[in-house]
This record gives C-alpha cells, structure tokens and sequence, in this order.
C-alpha cells in the first residue's frame, strides 16, 4: 500500500500506528497492496475550513474523507492487470478536535484518534451512514476492524 501521512498540526500522534492500521484495515478488506491513500492530520481552522468549503457545514469536525472510488462496502474490486494503483481518496483528521471530543466522552484519545481513523478509511471503502443500515453495517466492520488490531471501542 502506499500510504501517504501528512502532519499539518501541532497535537503528536502515532504516525507509525496510523500507518500500520491503515494497512490492517485494507487489508482485512481485501484491497490489493498497491492500493494509494492519503491520511492529512489537520489543525481545527484548516478542518473547518475544508468543512465549510466542500460539506457546506459551519465549524470544525474531527474527520473528513473525500474518497475517489465509487466503491460497495465489503467488496474490492478484482486487481486489473497493466493498471496504475487503484487511488482511494483522502481522509482529513483534526487531532486536536479528536482530543477535545475524548475528553468531553471521558474517552482515551488514541483509542478514539483510531477508531475515527478506521471511520474515515471505511468511507473510502464505500461505506457510509447515511441510513440506519448503513450505519449499523458501518459501526459493525469498525468494531470488528479495531478488535482484529487488539484495540477497542473507546
């Protein structure tokens, strides 16, 4: 897999963990390891803005992701010989609004940074909440993902 980890804020995070997650969660999809995608750890004012611009919201969030593929959860689709790497897309994260959320939930932050790392990287693999099954699936794969890791749901 190439993984692409972009450190643009001040909060220090596990970039070796987030890199090995990824390939985990790839991985258990079955995507192929040549697979490309971007994991940008951002401040709150540049999560905002990316908020505001490209989902129409006001203020900060703690993850985006823009993915590239119009994918089905649960499914990669097969490699194609003599093609460039498939490119999933970009997730954002704000760790200092992750930090601010885990507090709020009595929650410990790098459990909470993975599970929304997870979160992000999953709708890059077509998986969304937009309706309660689709939430249910998606809530579901990241509590399978993070305990195939030896993490938990914060």
């Amino acid at each position: 897999m190439s993984l692409f980890i972009g450190d643009e804020q001040d909060e220090p995070v596990d970039t070796v963990g987030l890199g090995q997650l990824a390939a985990a969660v790839l991985a258990a999809e079955g995507f192929p390891p040549d697979c490309e995608m971007a994991v940008i750890l951002v401040s709150g004012d540049q999560i905002a803005e990316y908020n505001r611009q490209f989902m129409g919201r006001e203020g900060a969030t703690d993850v985006l992701a823009f993915p590239l593929q119009d994918l089905e959860p649960g499914a990669a689709p097969p490699p194609v010989a003599n093609q460039p790497p498939l490119s999933l897309g970009d997730v954002f994260l704000c760790p200092a609004e992750i930090k601010r959320h885990a507090a709020r939930e009595s929650v410990d932050f790098e459990e909470y940074f993975f599970l929304l790392a997870v979160h992000g990287i999953l709708h890059l693999l077509g998986y969304d909440h937009d309706d309660s099954d689709s939430t249910q699936q998606m809530d579901e794969r990241q509590e399978e993902l993070l305990a195939m890791m030896g993490r938990r749901l914060p």
